[in-house]
């Protein structure tokens, strides 16, 4: 008795990464969806807006990404000229110096070593700082780039502030002239709030590229600020799902 073929899925022709790993061109196709489904129920809102802009955003992160892996040479060139410098002055320093002479003694001696231990740790803060300067000025624009992304998230959190759905449950209250416009129907809503969701994913998802290519102390505390607002805000809204699916059905 033969069993009936089984069905092989199609191979993807895309490459794939060797590891698991976040690739931006994933990321950006998903966004770029999102935005899309965003415009095609709700045209003209502010939310397919901000999606857009998280487009941009995502395809500016890609491009930054791929400044930060490359060698800076012009950066290294600069700091590794003045090492250079640094360590040919402290050799000039040495070299004038005659330990040899009559009038050297023990309280000179004494005298030498302590200004040689000074110079040593300013030279070498001095070297350490041109050392990393390629570091953290990398830094630098990844701290900036995960601010815009905290900022995104609080505009999404904005856009989904007055989708309450309590008076689906409660009917509508009288309105005053100063109310929100509650336009939404509770499919709507619903839609409008999973959108919202999605995006808070996606922009969390940003974030995680550059804990997976910074190997920064401060970068990955930034992403872990990051994730935990956005994480808080999902909570939000699925609270929100929550009592809009106990709402009655017409």
């Amino acid at each position: 008795m033969t069993g009936s073929p089984e069905i092989v899925p199609p191979l993807d022709p895309r490459p794939r990464p060797s590891a698991a790993v976040l690739e931006p061109e994933r990321i950006i196709e998903t966004l770029d969806a999102l935005r899309r489904r965003i415009e095609e129920r709700f045209p003209g809102s502010g939310l397919g807006w901000i999606a857009g802009q998280m487009l941009e955003i995502a395809r500016t992160t890609a491009a930054r990404l791929e400044w930060a892996a490359r060698p800076h040479l012009w950066l290294r060139a600069g700091a590794g000229l003045l090492i250079a410098l640094l360590l040919l002055l402290l050799a000039s320093l040495v070299l004038r110096l005659d330990v040899r002479s009559a009038e050297f003694g023990a309280a000179e001696l004494l005298q030498a070593t302590e200004a040689a231990t000074n110079e040593a740790i300013i030279l070498g803060g001095g070297i350490w700082f041109l050392v990393t300067a390629e570091a953290r000025f990398k830094r630098r624009k990844a701290l900036r780039a995960l601010r815009d992304l905290r900022a995104v998230a609080h505009i999404i959190d904005m856009h989904q502030l007055t989708k309450d759905p309590d008076s689906h449950l409660r009917g509508a209250a009288a309105a005053t002239p100063s109310s929100p416009t509650r336009s939404l129907d509770r499919d709507q809503l619903g839609r409008y709030l999973d959108y919202c969701s999605e995006m808070l994913a996606l922009n969390s998802k940003l974030a995680a590229l550059y804990a997976q290519n910074f190997d920064d102390h401060v970068v990955l505390a930034a992403v872990d600020e990051v994730e935990t607002l956005t994480t808080g805000l999902t909570a939000k809204i699925w609270q929100k799902l929550n009592i809009l699916g106990q709402a009655p059905t017409n």
